[in-house]
């Protein structure tokens, strides 16, 4: 009859089953030893790892850049500024009389402004002798004889330019004609009756033949009548009548 399989195995490795185990332990240990020589003795080597390995970073995701916040600024309406009324030039007021600087136009009109005798003509381009200085001298106009206190008019019409104390000719007045046109009558008495400013007609009482021209004092009573263009001297007979 014959024994169960489990038995005959256990009767087995009973008999010789030590020495198989044995075997197999010294079977490994030799092999053991052997890689541990192998190990020990061979130059170290890199070992290539079998296959590429690819290995990919992915970054995180980005964070978002905080920016800095500005403050928020509130827009205010501008106030506007209420629409007035268009401002009027202010108007210039005119002066009911204001002195003309313009001088007024020259008259045609003419008169002799005493009626006398030339004791001392009008000589500019020859020499004449003066009583007076003693000397041979030119004479800017013409002396035309006149009792003291005698009238002396206007010429022509025309405004008062001055009336003056003049150290050698006396009281003076001077009338502007226009256009450059002036005429000028010295040895006056001291009080003349025109004033600067004045605005004369020809035959207007201008004031009294005097004896205040100290450079004609040893002359018979005169007045001393003389007559200017664009400043220079001209002959009075070119704008008078004809005696």
């Amino acid at each position: 009859m014959k024994e169960p399989l489990n038995q005959r195995i256990s009767d087995f490795m009973a008999g010789k089953g030590f020495y198989i185990v044995l075997f197999l332990c010294v079977a490994a240990i030799g092999i053991s030893g052997y890689y541990l020589y192998t190990s020990l003795s061979a130059p170290d080597e890199e070992v290539p790892v079998a296959g590429h390995v690819q290995v990919t970073v992915t970054p995180p995701a980005p964070e978002h850049t905080l920016q800095p916040q500005r403050p928020s600024v509130t827009a205010r309406p501008v106030p506007t500024a209420a629409p007035t009324a268009a401002a009027k030039p202010a108007s210039t007021p005119v002066p009911s009389a204001v002195p003309s600087a313009v001088p007024p136009a020259a008259s045609s009109f003419f008169t002799w402004p005493v009626k006398g005798d030339i004791v001392h003509p009008y000589s500019v381009e020859a020499l004449a002798y003066d009583e007076t200085m003693g000397d041979w001298r030119t004479h800017e106009g013409v002396d035309l004889a006149a009792e003291m206190g005698t009238k002396v008019l206007a010429a022509s019409d025309g405004s008062v330019a001055s009336v003056l104390q003049d150290d050698l000719m006396g009281t003076t007045v001077t009338l502007d004609h226009g256009n450059g046109l002036i005429s000028v009558y010295a040895n006056l008495s001291p009080s003349p009756l025109a004033e600067a400013g004045d605005t004369v007609k020809a035959g207007d009482v201008l004031g009294t033949v005097g004896n205040t021209a100290i450079a004609e004092s040893a002359q018979v009573p005169h007045l001393h009548f003389a007559m200017w263009k664009n400043d220079l001297p001209v002959d009075p007979a070119d704008y008078l009548p004809q005696r």
